[in-house]
């Protein structure tokens, strides 16, 4: 699920102090500037600019653009996916990481743009290859969940399917209709029972 732990691209430096840009940095900023107009809004010099640098600093660390995509797009499957997975993985309860995991990441995913303009950007293959993995590997966690709860192997992995069904339609439709979704206590209660109707067992 989107899963995202923070906007990517959001850097604040301390006034009169410089550091050397990392390839991080970079596939932050292209992140960034998917989120903001899609594949296309990635242009080396645009995000030199965005991150106060020249193109040099960008050469330093990609041979060429599409290398930046490709860091990027995995920059987005660690950061949104597996380091959100990590987050909760503390939490010893399987409803209860369900439940924290759903919230976080429709919360998460209602404020960065990002994943809608990845998603519209599909017919690109690397593109589509990262939604690929991610979506396997999103699903497969949600099944994993569901099996702990006590489902079935295939019910889990279909229970999985629809709570990420269920979350990006939230998702598409918490940017395409603003205001569409239920917000604060409502939103909390909407997403409660969203969940019990995924957990009801016959």
């Amino acid at each position: 699920m989107v899963m995202a732990p923070q906007r990517t691209g959001e850097r604040t430096k301390p006034k009169g102090t410089r550091r050397r840009l990392t390839a991080q940095d970079w596939a932050e900023a292209a992140l960034a500037a998917i989120g903001e107009g899609g594949l296309a809004a990635v242009a080396v010099e645009p995000i030199a600019a965005r991150l106060g640098t020249t193109k040099g600093s960008f050469y330093w660390h990609f041979a060429n653009r599409e290398a930046l995509v490709d860091a990027a797009l995995e920059r987005w499957e660690q950061s949104h996916t597996e380091a959100v997975i990590r987050k909760l993985a503390a939490e010893p309860d399987p409803e209860r990481r369900l439940r924290a995991l759903f919230a976080y990441a429709t919360a998460a995913s209602a404020e960065d743009p990002l994943e809608v303009a990845l998603l519209a950007t599909a017919a690109d293959p690397r593109v589509a290859a990262a939604l690929r993995r991610v979506t396997d590997r999103r699903v497969g966690h949600l099944a994993e969940l569901f099996a702990a709860l006590g489902f079935p192997e295939a019910e889990a992995r279909r229970r999985g399917l629809l709570a990420y069904t269920a979350y990006l339609g939230h998702t598409q439709l918490s940017h395409a209709v603003p205001g569409s979704l239920p917000e604060g206590p409502d939103r909390d209660g909407y997403l409660d029972s969203v969940l019990d109707t995924l957990l009801h067992q016959d």
